[in-house]
């Protein structure tokens, strides 16, 4: 049996598959195998397929905070946006969801029942697992506010691993430290609040979404962590990057920390010489070293 008909037991499987078509950035080269599991368990026997044969792979979401080389990736990348899209509440206001749920969706799903918490993800186009990883946040929020454990598979085995095993800091996580790690789901502990005051709340912050950040555009949000003596995007406004332009990936006229894909035209590459022509200037003229949000993976 070929290891198409392995997987496609249970899956869905695209063969040589433009990432481009899968990240925010619109980007990225083609990849052996580009994988939708069926559900959990189906995701499991991907995973011991994969290990066996000794393919390497990613899981993945929403691709929105992935630059992908524009080389070939001889591997399989794992997306589990509808596979892994469950959640449910409990009584006590904990938000059981899996890695693949979308954070907007749950964020105006725990505004319904009037539970307060994930404000600051409202207009995040990202997944559970992708925030956890990232500890994303914004308005001086993250994850790590809300998560009570992570359910995780390593070393083989699933299990829960405790808010304070998960390093959560600025923008990192432990997962950053073990890549192998595949991030299954997450319990949130949420508070209840005002619902009209949630939405109002989440409205604003999409609303600033909209008028500070070029969302019309692909990119993969802030590009950098702000250092702790400067806010990134002024940084690079210091140094004159507003508006500079490498191939098609442009530094954003309407924010400054983010880059975009002007007109499709950009390549990998082009964003990624944009982001090393940047933090090489940083620490010649300013010893900063700009360190990056966005995943950088096949390179």
């Amino acid at each position: 049996m070929s290891m198409i008909e392995r997987l496609e037991t249970y899956a869905n499987i695209k063969t040589n598959e433009p990432m481009s078509k899968h990240t925010t950035y619109h980007v990225g080269g083609n990849v052996d195998y580009y994988i939708y599991p069926d559900n959990f368990l189906s995701l499991m026997r991907v995973i011991n397929i994969l290990e066996e044969a000794n393919i390497p792979f990613y899981t993945i979401g929403r691709g929105s905070n992935i630059l992908f080389s524009d080389k070939p990736f001889h591997g399989a990348i794992i997306n589990l946006d509808r596979s892994l899209n469950d959640f449910y509440f409990e009584p006590d206001g904990t938000l059981v969801c899996q890695a693949g749920c979308s954070i907007i969706n749950i964020s105006v799903e725990a505004m319904k029942k009037k539970l307060t918490g994930l404000e600051w993800s409202s207009g995040i186009p990202g997944s559970v697992g992708g925030a956890l990883y990232m500890n994303a946040g914004a308005y001086r929020s993250d994850m790590s506010h809300v998560v009570q454990d992570v359910l995780t598979l390593r070393d083989g085995r699933i299990e829960w691993i405790d808010q304070d095993e998960l390093d959560f800091g600025y923008r990192h996580s432990v997962f950053q430290k073990h890549k192998d790690w595949v991030i299954l789901g997450a319990r949130l502990q949420l508070h209840p609040g005002d619902s009209e005051e949630i939405r109002d709340l989440m409205n604003s912050r999409r609303q600033r979404r909209m008028n500070t950040q070029p969302l019309d555009k692909p990119c993969a949000g802030s590009v950098f962590r702000n250092p702790e003596s400067i806010p990134a995007w002024k940084l690079i406004d210091q140094m004159g990057y507003r508006g500079y332009q490498i191939g098609g990936a442009r530094v954003s006229d309407k924010h400054s920390n983010f880059i975009v894909n002007e007109n499709n035209t950009a390549t990998a590459s082009d964003i990624r010489d944009l982001i090393q022509m940047i933090r090489q200037e940083a620490k010649e003229k300013y010893d900063i070293s700009l360190i990056t949000e966005v995943e950088q993976l096949n390179w």
